[in-house]
């Protein structure tokens, strides 16, 4: 028993440690929170803003409960051990196994620590330089982003979407909810390089480049300090979906966040207010990762440049004359590109 003891007693100091990381304490005061704004008159006048609160609870409920029944489970097990009976001993160790592997669950998840690791995602893909092929190369990446979501178990919704002249597509706006979406695609952020035989060109190997920009998804307007004074917003006719009446509305948006030179234009949404609420949406989340990379405390202090630019490539797509996908920061590989472009982006 005296061993076990000593195992529930690292445990014990291993919850404590992972507790801080995932900032447990935080997340209860979060909770109560986001509880006191559902339960206000009126909440649901803004339906968009209540489903967020919605969905953030119950994300914090979920974690928290998981984390109080680890907790629980493990102060039950000291107590078990404490009656020194040795016929319980299997029994205890069989329990502590399991519990050890709970842990490290929470132990994975607290290797997401960012301030912004736990926000659904933002992902916005670009075609670049390489023609047709650049542009169904990113129609390729945004099927793949898709496909992980929908393997995972994540809602993934494309909000924008602008098609190429001969195929594919020249931009796509995706959002992908769930707890921890930002933190887990954040490293697919920058240039994607893919070499094959072009299906657009016969028996010619083509090189072609998509931009990948990955954004926390930040719906409250106070969580990013952005001053009305540094935005420039036009209105304009929208070629988006909703009919031809929208086709004759002035409802597309575009922010331009002055400072930076940051611009987000959306149409794809049915009036004007919600486009300009989900152009708003993405730019606090492009101006929130600056920050970051930058190291910056206020968005008064960012300087000019992109999330993403065209001089970070990340990974390289081979197609032809051998099947390989490369990170050519951590040097991992898959052989099989058909299977990552179906989704297996995990590794």
């Amino acid at each position: 028993m005296e061993t076990l003891s000593k195992k529930l007693d690292e445990l014990s100091a291993e919850l404590a440690a992972v507790g801080e990381k995932l900032r447990i304490d935080d997340s209860r005061r979060e909770l109560a929170a986001v509880e006191v704004e559902l339960s206000k008159a009126g909440v649901w006048d803004n339906p968009e803003q209540a489903q967020e609160f919605s969905r953030t609870a119950t994300e914090l409920k979920n974690t928290l409960r998981a984390w109080d029944d680890l907790a629980a489970q493990l102060q039950e097990l000291k107590e078990m051990v404490g009656f020194n009976d040795t016929s319980l001993h299997s029994e205890i160790s069989a329990q502590t196994s399991t519990l050890e592997n709970k842990l490290g669950e929470f132990k994975k998840q607290s290797r997401y620590s960012g301030k912004y690791d736990k926000n659904a995602a933002i992902l916005r893909i670009s075609a670049g330089a390489g023609g047709a092929d650049a542009m169904d190369f990113a129609a390729m990446l945004e099927r793949m982003y898709l496909r992980w979501a929908e393997k995972v178990g994540r809602s993934a919704k494309v909000v924008e979407r602008s098609t190429g002249e001969t195929a594919g597509i020249k931009t796509s706006v995706i959002e992908i909810d769930g707890d921890l979406a930002y933190g887990k695609l954040q490293s697919e952020n920058g240039v994607h390089r893919l070499v094959r035989l072009s299906p657009f060109n016969a028996e010619s190997r083509e090189t072609s480049f998509a931009l990948v920009e990955v954004l926390p998804r930040i719906s409250q307007p106070d969580a990013v300090e952005i001053d009305p004074k540094d935005l420039k917003i036009d209105v304009y006719r929208s070629g988006g979906r909703g009919g031809q009446s929208v086709n004759t509305t002035d409802s597309a948006v575009r922010v331009t966040h002055l400072p930076t030179g940051i611009v987000v234009a959306i149409q794809n949404e049915r009036s004007q207010l919600q486009n300009k609420a989900k152009a708003m949406e993405i730019l606090r989340g492009k101006l929130a990762q600056l920050q970051m990379i930058q190291h910056v405390d206020s968005t008064k202090d960012l300087r000019a440049g992109e999330s993403a630019s065209w001089g970070s490539q990340i990974r390289n797509y081979v197609l032809h004359p051998y099947k390989l996908v490369k990170d050519v920061r951590t040097k991992y590989q898959e052989s099989d590109p058909e299977a990552v472009f179906d989704g297996k982006i995990d590794g």
